[in-house]
C-alpha cells in the first residue's frame, strides 16, 4: 500500500491511469450529473429517482459519483432523472409524459399507487428511455465494478457483434429473468419495445390501473411461474400464505415477468421468436455471481455483511482476524469475480431484516469510513478495473411460453 493506492490490489484487477478517470472533488463531479451533456449517442448511463440526486441517500450519490469518474471520459454520459418541477433532469425533458403510448395513465395523471409507487415510476421509465436513446439503464443502488466500456465496445457498441441486449439473468442457462436493475440495449430494441407494449397493456387493465397489484394474476402473463424466494413473510405481524407472497412479489417485479414473457414469446405473424431470440441477441451474466456475490457469501445476512463490511483492515504488523479474512475475501471475490453489485432494497425485506443497502441507509457515512472493507470496495469501483469480462451464459433454445400476439389473453 501506499498514500496514493491505500489497499491491496487484487490479482486480476488493474488501476486505472489517472488519465481515464475524472479525478476532480466530489462538489465538481455533482455540477457534472446536476447538469449533463446533450445526448449526442448511444452512450448514455441513465438513472431515476423522483426527488432528484441531490435528495439521494448519501450512499447511492457515491454509487452515481463512482459511474461517472470511471466511464465519462469514455464518453458516457451519467444521468439521474427526477419528476422535480424547474428540474433540468425532469423525466419531462426527455420523453413525452403525455403520451399514452410512453407512459399509462396513472403516470400521466400523476396518480401512481400502492406501497411502491415510486419504484414502479422508476420501472416505467427504464423501457422508454431505452427504446427513445439507448445506453444503459440502472438502479441508483447498483455498484459497478467490471468495465462497462469494455463490454459495451464488445457488444453493443460493435456493429459486427450479434449482441443487442445487456443484463443479468436468473435461473442459469434455463432461466429466462432478467434482472431490471441493469439494462442496456441500442435504440428501438426489438426485444424491449414488446415487453414496453404488454408493460403499457397490462397497465391499461380495469379502465387503467392505478398500481401494480393483481397483475400477476393477468391471462396475459398466463403460462409463467411466480417470482419465488422460498422464505416465510410477514406483512406487519401477519405471516403471508406461499400463495399471497408469490402474487405480491411477483407484482412488485412485474417488469421482470413482462420480460420473461416476451423471451418465451413466438408470434410468427409478427416475426418474432423470443427463444431464438435470447439464444442469439442477448448478453447475460449469470446474476448471482455477477452482481449479488456478496449476498451468496453471507447468505442474504444483511446484517453480518455490515459488520463484515465496516471491519477496518489490519494495520501494519497486525496479523489478520479470522473476521477481517471473511470481509478480506467477500471484497477480493467481488473484484475478481463479479461485473457489479446490487445493493437490495424494497419489498426484500419483508424477506429479510435488513440488507447490506438498508444497513448502509439507515446509518449514513457507514460505507465511506476510510480503512474499512466497505471503503475498500468503494475505492475499487471508482479507480479500479477487473481483467476479466464476465462470459455470457450459453443459452439454448427452449420450448415456447406462449405462442400467437403478445398482447392476445390466453
Amino acid at each position: 500500500m501506499n498514500v496514493s493506492q491505500p489497499y491491496p490490489v487484487p490479482a486480476g484487477v488493474q488501476i486505472i491511469p489517472e488519465q481515464f478517470i475524472d479525478m476532480r472533488l466530489d462538489a465538481e463531479i455533482d455540477n457534472d450529473i446536476l447538469h449533463p451533456r446533450p445526448i449526442t449517442d448511444e452512450k448514455n448511463i441513465f438513472f431515476f429517482w423522483h426527488s432528484g440526486f441531490t435528495n439521494m441517500h448519501p450512499y447511492s450519490q457515491r454509487n452515481i459519483r463512482a459511474w461517472h469518474r470511471r466511464f465519462s471520459k469514455h464518453g458516457w454520459k451519467i444521468r439521474v432523472l427526477d419528476c422535480q418541477g424547474g428540474s433540468p433532469l425532469h423525466i419531462a425533458n426527455y420523453l413525452d409524459v403525455s403520451d399514452p403510448a410512453t407512459f399509462p395513465l396513472a403516470f400521466r395523471k400523476g396518480r401512481m399507487g400502492g406501497r411502491y409507487a415510486a419504484q414502479h415510476t422508476s420501472d416505467l421509465v427504464r423501457f422508454p428511455l431505452l427504446l427513445k436513446y439507448g445506453g444503459v439503464y440502472a438502479d441508483a443502488g447498483f455498484m459497478q465494478i467490471g468495465d462497462l466500456d469494455r463490454l459495451w465496445s464488445r457488444t453493443l457498441g460493435n456493429p459486427d457483434s450479434p449482441y443487442e441486449v445487456l443484463s443479468y439473468n436468473i435461473g442459469g442457462t434455463a432461466g429466462r429473468s432478467l434482472t431490471n436493475y441493469f439494462l442496456a440495449s441500442n435504440k428501438n430494441n426489438a426485444l424491449f419495445r414488446r415487453c414496453h407494449l404488454l408493460l403499457l397493456e397490462l397497465w391499461a387493465a380495469d379502465g387503467g390501473k392505478d398500481s401494480t397489484e393483481g397483475m400477476h394474476k393477468s391471462p396475459l402473463l398466463k403460462g409463467l411461474d411466480l417470482m419465488d424466494h422460498g422464505q416465510t413473510v410477514k406483512d406487519g405481524d401477519r405471516v403471508l400464505s406461499a400463495e399471497e407472497w408469490t402474487g405480491m412479489l411477483t407484482d412488485y417485479i412485474i417488469q421482470a415477468q413482462v420480460i420473461t414473457m416476451v423471451m418465451g414469446l413466438v408470434d410468427e405473424k409478427d416475426n418474432w421468436n423470443g427463444p431464438k431470440y435470447v439464444v442469439e441477441h442477448i448478453y447475460a451474466i449469470e446474476f448471482m455471481e455477477g452482481s449479488q456475490l456478496i449476498n451468496e457469501f453471507t447468505a442474504w445476512d444483511g446484517q453480518k455483511a455490515f459488520d463484515l463490511m465496516s471491519l477496518s483492515l489490519p494495520k501494519v504488523g497486525e496479523e489478520e482476524t479470522a473476521k477481517q479474512k471473511e470481509a478480506r475475501e467477500v471484497v477480493e471475490g467481488c473484484l475478481q469475480r463479479s461485473f457489479g453489485f446490487k445493493l437490495a432494497h424494497g419489498i426484500i425485506l419483508k424477506a429479510f431484516e435488513c440488507t447490506l443497502g438498508s444497513k448502509w441507509r439507515d446509518n449514513p457515512g457507514s460505507d465511506n469510513v476510510p480503512g474499512t472493507y466497505a471503503h475498500w470496495l468503494r475505492h475499487a469501483t471508482m479507480y479500479w478495473n477487473p481483467d476479466n469480462i464476465p462470459p455470457p451464459l450459453n443459452f439454448e433454445i427452449i420450448a415456447p411460453f406462449k405462442t400467437g400476439p403478445l398482447l392476445r389473453a390466453e
